[in-house]
């Protein structure tokens, strides 16, 4: 003899299944990224392995506070030799930021493990863990970035954060490992899509660049279809 469920646990299973589809259903098309050895990334100088998180819930926005002036063809040389200060005057593991863009809107593959995974950087202190660093190539303080850079960290955020179910105009919660602005342990309220100094004392990602953010947000959600 079967039983026929409660209303109840039918209205549970239902909401339940409509919320997964509902967030499968918001992505987007997953941009052209160059990868490590596009740009030329020397793999003999980083450390060996990988580590990763469990997820991805925030995208931090850096500028790399380098020169405005490279052409795009230089891009690649630029991301080399941060690479390369990264790893031997810093002495981190590998390249520091998930994804660099450059002022023609092309993205570069950053730390090594995989685009598609929660590779853990090292771009925002205290909140590496279940979070990825988008860096603008140059300084925008006063300087601001280009139309086309500001649409590829839309087209980036709106792909990688929707492989992990995160609405860019959507808020989280990370808990601090300890920084320079909020001390170990504390559980922070962040934008999904959040600047630098939103999570640490500093100017980064620029006043210009900062100001973009919002725009951001709204490009990426649309984007994924919301």
């Amino acid at each position: 003899m079967t039983t026929t469920p409660p209303p109840s646990a039918l209205d549970t299973d239902a909401d339940a299944e409509a919320a997964t589809a509902a967030a499968a259903r918001y992505s987007a098309p997953r941009p052209a990224i160059v990868t490590r050895a596009g740009w030329g990334a020397d793999e003999k100088i980083r450390e060996t392995g990988h580590v990763y998180s469990k997820t991805v819930k925030v995208a931090f926005i850096h500028h790399t506070v380098t020169g405005n002036n490279y052409s795009c063809s230089q891009a690649p040389s630029v991301v080399r030799s941060i690479y390369r200060y990264h790893v031997k005057s810093l002495g981190w593991r590998d390249y520091g930021y998930n994804f660099t863009i450059d002022k023609c809107g092309k993205i570069y593959e950053g730390r090594s493990g995989g685009v598609t995974k929660a590779v853990r950087g090292a771009h925002t202190l205290g909140f590496n863990t279940n979070s990825m660093g988008v860096a603008v190539l140059g300084t925008f303080t006063s300087k601001k970035p280009s139309a086309k850079a500001v649409k590829a960290v839309a087209k980036l955020t709106a792909w990688k954060l929707g492989l992990f179910k995160r609405n860019p105009r959507g808020t989280t919660h990370l808990v601090s490992g300890g920084g320079n602005k909020y001390k170990k342990g504390a559980n922070v309220k962040f934008h999904v899509i959040a600047g630098h100094r939103d999570g640490f004392a500093t100017e980064c990602p620029g006043k210009r660049l900062y100001k973009k953010l919002g725009s951001v947000r709204k490009t990426a959600a649309r984007l994924q279809g919301r």
